[in-house]
């Protein structure tokens, strides 16, 4: 990164606000009228010098400049000045996480408070299975010969499982094997659930009864988490909304790398492992081909321990000065709700 001398920096700086308050290109004469003590003869040689060194750039024939990627980096990383939440977005984001509720219902109301507030897509990464431990399983009767299997953590996480019996159960049997299956796998690690059954299976046969049998055989199935639907996703037509995503080709790249969602969890489980908060600009986030996308995420956790991810994702032209600190805020106020919990 070239050093930029203090009138560079000025400029760039009143470029990037100006462009993340308007959405419009960015003339020198904008810039002489409402900023700027000296001419715009002068202000374009200096956007010219920052479009050279790949600041900015212009977009078709338009006459003005817009920031690109390696410039909201710079701002991000040395012009930029944090605000704190206002009193009245912080009371939000306290009452939006009930004290008490458990982790899923916690992870929804932190997404949904983040993105009323924000305007932005919010996301938010549940823990790994492997990071909480076992309370109990529930079944319940879908259609045909399906079943759901509700697994619930310690801390209140909740995961669904939809699977296909093989063999007839009543709903009274169902039942059975749920109390026999959570009693039996009571405080082991979901990373564990699945060798404590095969243990409990290779045991002898004769000392398993049919309804064991069949129960153990279900808890297997339902023991299989290596691909939990682990995030979930809150706003995403806040893209319609924003210019820079006019283009429907553009949209449909986004929209295919939200549906997806593996790449973009594999970028969260990123900043769950630094442990801090991250932003990710542009093609930064490789997540999405659709170019002009910003993720700002930051971990959660509770005792301690990081258990997930969440942020919002939004266009590169975002209010970085006010996203940043509600991020914070928000995965701060649940650490301590589930801390509380």
């Amino acid at each position: 990164m070239e050093d930029l001398n203090e009138r560079a920096r000025s400029v760039l700086h009143a470029v990037i606000r100006e462009y993340i308050a308007t959405g419009g290109p960015v003339g020198s004469h904008q810039l002489a009228r409402t900023q700027f003590d000296v001419s715009s003869a002068t202000l374009r040689n200096v956007m010219a010098d920052l479009e050279a060194l790949g600041y900015l750039e212009k977009p078709h024939t338009s006459a003005g400049r817009v920031p690109t990627g390696r410039a909201y980096r710079f701002y991000v990383d040395t012009l930029m000045q944090l605000r704190q939440p206002l009193p009245r977005d912080r009371e939000l984001i306290q009452r939006g996480i009930p004290a008490g509720a458990g982790l899923e219902e916690s992870l929804q109301e932190a997404s949904r408070v983040l993105h009323f507030l924000t305007r932005h897509a919010c996301v938010v990464v549940a823990p790994r299975p492997s990071a909480g431990v076992f309370h109990r399983i529930e079944f319940v009767r879908l259609r045909d010969n399906r079943v759901l299997a509700i697994l619930v953590g310690r801390d209140g996480q909740v995961l669904n499982k939809p699977l296909s019996l093989d063999v007839e159960m009543s709903e009274a049997e169902l039942a059975r094997a749920s109390n026999y299956l959570s009693e039996l796998l009571h405080e082991v690690p979901f990373e564990g659930l699945r060798e404590r059954i095969l243990t409990e299976q290779s045991q002898e046969q004769a000392l398993l009864d049919q309804l064991q049998a069949k129960a153990l055989k279900l808890g297997l199935a339902a023991a299989d988490l290596n691909a939990p639907d682990r995030v979930h996703i809150e706003g995403t037509g806040s893209f319609l909304e924003s210019p820079e995503f006019a283009d429907v080709e553009r949209m449909r790249s986004l929209f295919r790398a939200l549906d997806e969602k593996s790449k973009l969890v594999a970028l969260l489980d990123r900043v769950q492992l630094a442990g801090e908060m991250q932003i990710f600009i542009g093609n930064e986030s490789e997540f999405s081909s659709a170019g002009d996308v910003t993720v700002v995420a930051s971990p959660y956790g509770n005792e301690g321990r990081t258990l997930g991810t969440l942020g919002v994702i939004g266009p590169t032209r975002m209010n970085y000065s006010r996203v940043i600190p509600l991020v914070q805020f928000t995965a701060q106020t649940l650490r301590q709700v589930l801390d509380q919990g």
